[in-house]
């Protein structure tokens, strides 16, 4: 029974993962950098509510606070982060977490285009009578008081 356990022990042994600090890994070819903290500020209240800053000598900086406000005690968040980009961009994200979910806002984000034109009045009669029928159907009025608009297609007048 000893034999098995310190076999089990010395298979655990050698199949942990070996890790060398300080050294890159013999595996990749890049260097592995030390970049120092310049600022690491945490506050955390009893009440759940937050704060931290961070600020690292790359140039990367994280800042946020939270606060338990919002439905069955969801934490609401608000901070920003910046960064240099791999191709020279920099960039700053500002960011609302809350009950609409991830809100960023950043100069590089996309924006969807504009509409390219109005609702034609047709189409906003048809969805309007449809509404109409679903609010009939639910109230459990079949009676052929309803009845869709001239030139609505597939129905009779």
């Amino acid at each position: 029974m000893k034999l098995i356990v310190i076999a089990c022990l010395a298979a655990v042994a050698v199949a942990a993962p070996q890790y060398s600090y300080g050294a890159p890994r013999a595996a990749s070819s890049e260097e592995v950098e030390f970049v120092p903290i310049l600022k690491d500020d945490r506050v955390h209240e009893e009440d759940g509510t937050y704060n931290f800053d961070f600020e690292a000598a790359n140039g990367i900086s994280f800042s946020q606070s939270g606060s338990p406000d919002g439905d069955e005690d969801a934490v609401i968040k608000a901070g920003e982060y910046s960064y240099t980009a791999p191709d020279g961009t920099e960039i700053h994200v500002r960011f609302v977490a809350d009950e609409n979910g991830f809100q960023p806002q950043g100069a590089h984000l996309p924006v969807a285009p504009e509409f390219p034109h109005p609702i034609p009045q047709f189409v906003l009669d048809q969805i309007a009578k449809a509404a109409e029928e679903d609010a009939a159907r639910a109230r459990g009025d079949d009676s052929d008081e309803v009845s869709a608009p001239s030139g609505f297609y597939g129905r009779p007048n």
